[in-house]
């Protein structure tokens, strides 16, 4: 049987109090910006605590296909202050063959920093990723004068032709279903010829915390970034990146499954190092989880949530926090009400469709979903166990095995898929609940 075929038998706890604290790995999505924006700077930058994952792997094997030369150093554990991560600028060319796996990060923020690099430069990726939407990096690509070989698919894969410099200037994009977009663009506007100046033209941006990050991202490492007051245009000046020391925040939105932890079994968890201020979309779990029932605290050694022996159902717009959709689901159907989840049309286009399958999946256990175009209405009801299948993807798999908390017999298939963007979620897993 192939590895990720096998059914994962979910650890189930039942109501048994916890008392425990958890080192959450880096953030995925600070960990490739930085990598991303590290490669471009004028001197080295030394990234401490980065995550380790098959996403940021496969963003570090392009940058070094690219002829960035990035040298691990330091103990490879979960949360050690040791693992570090060298990055040094070079020139970079081709011919180059680049794999994206299903990273969204790595298939929109590599091809503009590859066409700053001269020659031709491949990309590809999982079967998956042919259907996930890269159009509008593509077309304000060719429209900044790079060609680019799609057969007018505009998804991979595809060829890009490098010339080693990129003009800029002006270009109006619809990021509507991807932040990403956006933010591709921008963490490589300094490397451009005369900078550039982009303007949002659709229906509303998701994940605007993302995109600000992007922004304070690019402030760090010496860009210089102007975003105009109604939010829809952005501007970054041309000029040199410093290299620089950066500490990866722990990632937030992988604290949702652990937090889930003291909800659904009692007692208290700790996440580890939350910072006090950030510009992470997870950091919005401290008032969604709060208005859930929970009772969170601050400290010294970190993030503190109680569970309070109930969870109360939530009507709320994740059109920003997307990311957390399958953790509040999961938690929404042991609720003491309905849940309204809205705003989520874009989780259609992640590493699965993450609407359809979250319903496919709860209901499968006797659960009470209804699907939307962009929302999901939750009814509680009672499950029993069964296999939870993920698509592929990271956080369906997480959102099974926190179901499998408090309901006995759920199997996760494949949940080595979430290696994706968490090293040996099992064994962290297992560790803190046997």
């Amino acid at each position: 049987m192939n590895k990720n075929d096998a059914h994962w038998p979910a650890i189930f706890r039942g109501a048994k109090p916890v008392d425990i604290s958890v080192d959450i790995p880096g953030s995925k999505s600070v960990t490739n910006r930085a990598l991303i924006l590290a490669a471009q700077a004028d001197s080295p930058s030394v990234l401490r605590r980065p995550l380790v994952s098959r996403d940021s792997e496969l963003m570090v094997q392009g940058l070094q296909g690219l002829g960035i030369k990035i040298v691990e150093e330091g103990a490879l554990e979960i949360g050690s202050p040791e693992y570090q991560l060298t990055v040094t600028p070079a020139a970079m060319s081709g011919p180059a063959s680049i794999d994206v796996g299903n990273a969204g990060t790595v298939m929109r923020f590599l091809p503009p920093l590859a066409a700053l690099a001269t020659g031709e430069i491949s990309f590809d990726g999982d079967p998956r990723s042919y259907e996930r939407p890269l159009g509008p990096v593509i077309k304000a690509l060719e429209q900044l004068g790079v060609s680019i070989e799609h057969d007018g698919r505009y998804s991979l894969p595809f060829k890009l032709h490098g010339k080693g410099v990129i003009p800029g200037g002006a270009i109006t994009i619809d990021a509507s279903a991807s932040s990403q977009f956006l933010s591709a663009l921008l963490l490589v506007a300094p490397s451009f010829t005369n900078g550039i100046t982009i303007t949002h033209q659709g229906s509303a941006l998701p994940s605007m915390p993302h995109i600000n990050m992007s922004v304070e991202m690019l402030r760090d490492f010496g860009g210089v970034v102007s975003v105009d007051s109604d939010a829809k245009s952005w501007s970054v000046e041309p000029g040199a990146l410093r290299g620089r020391e950066l500490i990866i925040e722990p990632d937030l939105s992988n604290a949702a499954p652990f937090l889930s932890i003291a909800m659904l079994c009692g007692g208290s968890i700790t996440i580890a190092d939350w910072p006090i201020k950030t510009t992470q979309p997870g950091d919005q779990l401290r008032s969604i989880l709060s208005r859930m029932g929970a009772k969170i605290s601050m400290s010294e050694k970190g993030l503190t949530l109680s569970g309070t022996g109930v969870i109360h159902g939530i009507d709320i717009d994740l059109h920003d926090v997307g990311e957390l959709t399958p953790s509040i689901a999961a938690l929404a159907v042991f609720a003491d009400s309905p849940s309204h989840l809205r705003g989520i049309g874009h989780l259609r286009l992640h590493e699965t469709d993450r609407l359809a399958a979250l319903t496919r999946e709860i209901n499968a256990l006797g659960g009470d979903v209804e699907e939307h175009e962009t929302w999901l209405h939750i009814t509680p009801a009672p499950l029993h166990g069964g296999v939870f299948h993920t698509y592929g993807d990271h956080r369906l798999a997480t959102a099974g095995a926190v179901i499998g908390l408090v309901v006995p017999g759920i199997e996760v298939e494949n949940i080595a898929t979430t290696g994706k963007t968490l090293p040996d979620f099992p064994g962290l897993w297992s560790s803190l609940l046997t």
